[in-house]
């Protein structure tokens, strides 16, 4: 009969993992950093035994910085979630706007935040996303894969005509669907022309603030100091000129593509899963920004 038994992990081994983790840092106590580390163990090698080897190989190669990171934030450590905010937000924003350039997946990594914090208590304990984190992957890469599959989920519940199948192995391959490709190829010219005006239109200075914030990648913190802003100042303007973007990006389609309230909403579906050639940074760096008499007028 195989041993349920957890894999145990040596106090020496457990000491140099504790120091490499910097989970001091955060309060974190090594009983609950060994807690998590025997929970990956135990994740990794379910079902099969796993050789003091084999148990240091694992756990040496673990993202230890990043777990301690998840640990701690789990068990509601303040300093800790201000830390994985300022490290975390900007791309976790940045994958979002990936996955669907109009912005309209931010509401999605809105709702992770709420969920990794753990709002929802059961029995007095918090309920942290961030358990399911086991530390094999960086926790930005982890952060990806939970917002791209939460996005994937939408889509199954939003798309009830089309409804995306649960086995792989049931969806068609893409080479027997070439129906789909012109239609594709129409919204994507579409939304580019679309999107393009509207940023265009845009004033210099929300371009430059896209720009910060999209092509050169600097954080809100950054963007704030640059524009002399407060950092959730300029969170409020990016999320304002997103919706004007997406407001203007529709008007356009309407007007200028002949498209109904319905063929809008299938050309954002569409882009959405499948961004393609669409060159939102392009789009954004090369609008015309005046940078300087922008700066000298700005003062909140």
């Amino acid at each position: 009969m195989m041993s349920s038994a957890l894999p145990s992990i040596d106090a020496a081994l457990l000491g140099r993992l504790y120091d490499a983790s910097r989970a001091g840092r955060w309060g974190l106590s090594r009983d609950a950093f060994a807690a998590a580390v025997t929970a990956s163990l135990a994740q990794a090698f379910a079902g099969r035994p796993a050789s003091p080897a084999d148990i240091e190989r694992y756990a040496t190669a673990l993202h230890l910085e990043d777990l301690a990171l998840a640990v701690a934030c789990a068990a509601g450590q303040n300093e800790a979630w201000e830390e994985f905010v300022a490290a975390h937000r900007p791309s976790l924003h940045r994958a979002a706007d990936a996955i669907d350039p109009t912005g309209n997946a931010r509401d999605l990594a809105d709702a992770l935040y709420a969920d990794l914090y753990g709002l929802n208590d059961r029995g007095g304990a918090r309920q942290s996303l961030f358990r399911y984190f086991h530390g094999r992957s960086k926790l930005s890469t982890w952060l990806r894969a939970v917002l791209a599959q939460r996005h994937i989920d939408r889509l199954r519940a939003t798309r009830r005509h089309d409804p995306l199948p649960d086995d792989p192995g049931s969806i068609p391959a893409p080479a027997a669907d070439r129906s789909a490709e012109p239609e594709r190829a129409k919204f994507e010219a579409a939304m580019q022309h679309a999107l393009g005006a509207a940023i265009a239109a845009l004033p210099a200075r929300d371009r430059l603030r896209l720009s910060c914030y999209y092509v050169q990648n600097l954080t809100l913190a950054a963007i704030g100091r640059l524009l002399k802003e407060h950092e959730a100042t300029a969170s409020r303007h990016l999320t304002r000129t997103r919706g004007v973007i997406r407001e203007a990006v529709s008007a356009r389609l309407r007007a200028d593509h002949g498209m109904d309230d319905e063929a809008i909403a299938e050309c954002f579906r569409s882009v959405s899963a499948d961004a393609g050639g669409l060159d939102v940074a392009g789009l954004i760096g090369t609008a015309p920004v005046r940078k300087k008499p922008e700066l000298d007028r700005s003062r909140s």
